[in-house]
């Protein structure tokens, strides 16, 4: 399969908009604008060349992080696959950009940033796999009552709230080496 990977460095031109897809998977997209800049050696300064605009979209983990941690101007860097889509919009043909995330991150180059691992293990997922190896159906033994099959109970890190944005986690930081 030939497809078209590309690395963009540019600004989050928008907020990143967060929700739940109607297959229960965390989808997350924002725009990001990406500006060339050239030596002019005639007035011996940089300039501001075209500006290319970018849908970007990203899923599951990758979405609730870039909620919890992009926001408008930050200097960004975006891998993924390239979609161009053509569309009408009011009569005429328009041409967009997506970039299909596999990693979002911040420029390091023009500022900094602290990094915080999120842990992501769902208990009630990992019995269940577990029971259904030993040929035993149904929800595992321990499950509350009430307790929505694959949803992460009791798990650290980013969750969603009111409004499908994401919180940002409240424990605080680890360190020392190690995963």
């Amino acid at each position: 399969m030939n497809e078209t990977v590309l690395t963009v460095t540019g600004n989050a031109a928008t907020r990143v908009d967060c929700w739940e897809a109607a297959d229960g998977l965390m989808v997350a997209r924002f725009r990001l604008a990406a500006t060339a800049r050239r030596w002019d050696r005639q007035r011996e300064a940089w300039t501001d060349g075209h500006t290319s605009f970018f849908t970007v979209w990203t899923r599951r983990t990758l979405a609730a992080n870039v909620a919890a941690s992009v926001t408008v101007g930050e200097p960004l860097i975006v891998r993924g696959r390239l979609r161009v889509r053509e569309q009408e919009h009011e009569g005429r043909q328009r041409l967009s950009a997506d970039i299909d995330a596999t990693a979002v991150g911040h420029d390091l180059s023009r500022g900094t940033s602290a990094f915080h691992r999120v842990s992501r293990s769902v208990p009630e997922l990992t019995a269940r796999r577990a029971a259904a190896a030993q040929g035993r159906p149904g929800a595992p033994p321990g499950m509350p009552a009430g307790a929505v099959a694959g949803a992460p109970a009791g798990t650290a890190g980013a969750e969603p709230t009111a409004g499908g944005r994401p919180r940002a986690d409240s424990s605080p930081p680890r360190s020392g080496a190690g995963p």
